[in-house]
């Protein structure tokens, strides 16, 4: 998108009342923003939602010149702004009700991604540092790619696992790009930016003040098919997560501890409440992936519409799984052979990263074009086998 068309995107976040849900029902009457700002005010007023003062902020919005500048600085800043039109938005964020119609986004969002979130008390203990390390190591090691906030604590740790699996990893946070907090965590964050991505919703300059919080856990949660609860005090905010993730029709699991440990509480809770306990990554990957698998093909085979957008009927057959496939996985799939092969072998045939290949291989399994064998081995088949 180029800078004239995303000034408007800007300038209509910044309208007062809009908000993301007045944004989504804008966008849902209109082209695009653009439109927006040149449509009379009965025509405004007519959207859901938007009332005569609503439509007069948007009439009267005249600060253009701050539009234009917070294009300037976020891409001076290494950065990009990816609206909730561009395909490399986060798919299943798009799922919930008051989605970000745009994010700030330092690294890279890769489509069709595989996300699962870690978050937990910020005065961790050594047991939770621990074992939030192991799981986050273990799913990148599974091609999945782990979300946290980048707080101290559980936080950090899901992000070092991540990083120590040579994975990807999405840090979001609760204020605006340019200040990263807390200040600590300033190098964890450029690692994380450098292997996978740190987002926010929130312009440059805005401080980390305590009601961006929930509003950022909400993209926690919204950008992962699950949410993993380590340690949480009985008023960890934490939990809010969790609630939010249950409301979004997200998976929640939780990690037990001590009977005797204040950061128990909350999880213990959790888990008397319905979520799943966690004793190895795969509790976590069993109810994942069946997920991933069944929103994988809903979104690029069961709804997607044959060439030149034709419905779907009897003399208009389905594609094929192979059809919907990125060019990473074009790549890979051929290089996979009817028998088994390792995966430090596809690595050095392929020329792409551990990660790539390990993101690759999931997706292609998930298509049933692979089968993942023990000792990570991999095959070629037929997705009807």
């Amino acid at each position: 998108m180029d800078e004239e068309q995303l000034k408007y995107w800007i300038a209509l976040r910044a309208v007062e009342d809009v908000g993301a849900v007045g944004f989504k029902t804008l966008l849902a009457a209109f082209p695009s923003p653009r439109e927006v700002f040149s449509a009379p005010a009965a025509m405004l007023q007519a959207v859901p939602g938007i009332g005569p003062k609503t439509a007069a902020h948007i009439r009267a919005f005249s600060d253009w010149k701050t539009a234009e500048q917070e294009i300037r600085r976020t891409a001076k800043l290494g950065a990009s702004i990816v609206t909730c039109a561009d395909p490399g938005y986060p798919r299943n964020l798009l799922n919930i009700y008051d989605y970000p119609p745009f994010l700030y986004v330092r690294g890279s969002l890769v489509p069709d991604e595989i996300t699962v979130a870690l978050v937990g008390s910020r005065l961790a203990s050594p047991y939770g540092r621990y074992v939030t390390e192991n799981l986050s190591r273990e799913l990148t090691l599974q091609g999945v790619t782990v979300v946290s906030g980048l707080a101290r604590g559980i936080d950090a740790a899901a992000h070092r696992g991540a990083l120590a699996g040579k994975g990807r990893t999405i840090a979001v946070l609760g204020c605006g790009l340019d200040l990263i907090y807390p200040p600590e965590n300033a190098d964890l964050a450029e690692a994380v930016a450098a292997q996978g991505a740190i987002v926010t919703e929130f312009p440059l300059g805005t401080p980390p003040n305590p009601p961006n919080f929930p509003s950022r856990n909400r993209i926690i949660s919204g950008i992962s098919l699950g949410v993993v609860v380590v340690e949480a005090g009985e008023k960890s905010g934490s939990l809010i997560t969790a609630r939010i993730a249950g409301e979004q029709g997200r998976s929640v699991f939780a990690v037990p501890g001590a009977i005797d440990s204040a950061g128990s509480q909350g999880t213990h809770r959790l888990i008397k409440q319905g979520a799943k306990l966690v004793e190895s990554v795969e509790d976590i990957l069993e109810e994942i992936l069946p997920q991933a698998g069944a929103i994988f093909h809903r979104d690029r085979f069961s709804d997607r519409p044959a060439a030149g957008g034709r419905p779907r009927d009897e003399s208009n057959p389905p594609d094929p799984p192979a059809a919907g496939l990125s060019d990473r996985e074009k790549r890979l799939l051929p290089l996979i052979p009817p028998d088994p092969v390792g995966i430090d072998q596809l690595i050095a045939a392929s020329s792409m990263t551990a990660q790539e290949v390990l993101n690759g291989l999931l997706v292609l399994e998930l298509c049933g074009l692979v089968r993942q064998l023990p000792g990570k081995m991999f095959e070629r088949k037929e997705p009807s086998t």
